[in-house]
């Protein structure tokens, strides 16, 4: 019986294979032709999730979508979205399996970029404009969204109309995404908001740090000065001790910026538990 198993599971396995192989999308497949573009290299996996609006999408080269990734342009099949592209995925990307990534007005996501899964893209949500109307009756607003080449987001992401993030940008997972963010920004919480940024002098750095000598960075406006004093008379020395070694002579010493983005020391990570520090 053993031996009996042992085959028909080898049997079961190379037929799912071959399945997997046969009904995935790529430029030469019959379902590829249904798109705007297709690129050389490009595989779309199977079973795929929802797909329509084919007419309208645009994939580069040599990128790869995962299982049960929905791509979608309007409302519904059938509906006439004009002339142009709507959802346009640079070359060279990797859609994590279970994302959504729903077009009504324009997408743009850049090359190179990769998305862990279940992520969701849409450029269009429901308003509450009126309060005596249900929500999801409202007439939904549109708002065009783009993802600068060389960004990885993290797994379970929402990016949300109106967002565009700028050239190689971190989104850590879970996190909910709208507004404008800068090249090279990691970008983290519900809402999501800016925690780190690179700049060719500071490096990696916290918004709002400031240079000083020694390519050093501080929270700006954080210093103290040489004699501090206190109501009552009280005063302190200029080179003020703490506990844990620190000393702060005459200005309050921090941690260098790349140690606290290594280590995790200035608490983003324990704020945000889906940000990857590795990744940047």
């Amino acid at each position: 019986m053993s031996c009996v198993r042992r085959a028909m599971g080898t049997l079961i396995h190379r037929a799912y294979a071959a399945i997997r192989d046969a009904g995935a999308i790529t430029p030469a497949s019959p379902g590829g032709h249904a798109f705007r573009g297709l690129g050389e290299g490009a595989k779309i996996a199977f079973p795929p999730g929802a797909i329509f609006g084919e007419r309208w999408i645009e994939i580069g080269a040599h990128t790869l979508v995962g299982e049960r990734v929905s791509l979608s342009c309007g409302m519904m099949p059938g509906v006439d979205l004009g002339p142009g592209s709507i959802l346009r995925i640079g070359g060279g990307c990797s859609i994590g399996r279970g994302s959504h990534i729903v077009a009504h007005h324009s997408i743009d996501i850049g090359d190179d970029v990769f998305t862990g899964p279940y992520v969701y893209i849409t450029d269009q949500n429901h308003v509450y404009d009126d309060p005596d109307v249900p929500i999801g009756r409202q007439w939904p607003r549109n708002a065009a969204v783009a993802i600068g080449a060389g960004s990885w987001l993290g797994a379970g992401a929402i990016i949300l109309p109106g967002t565009r993030l700028g050239r190689h940008c971190v989104v850590a997972g879970g996190a909910v995404v709208r507004g404008e963010f800068p090249d090279h920004s990691v970008v983290a919480g519900v809402p999501a908001r800016l925690v780190r940024t690179y700049d060719p002098e500071l490096g990696w750095h916290a918004p709002g740090d400031r240079p000083e000598r020694g390519g050093r960075s501080e929270p700006a406006g954080r210093s103290e000065p040489a004699g501090r004093s206190e109501p009552g008379g009280r005063s302190e020395p200029g080179g003020r001790s703490e506990p844990g070694g620190r000393s702060e002579p005459g200005g309050r010493s921090e941690p260098d910026v790349m140690d606290a983005v290594a280590t995790g020391t200035d608490g983003v990570e324990a704020d945000h538990p889906g940000l990857d520090r590795t990744s940047f």
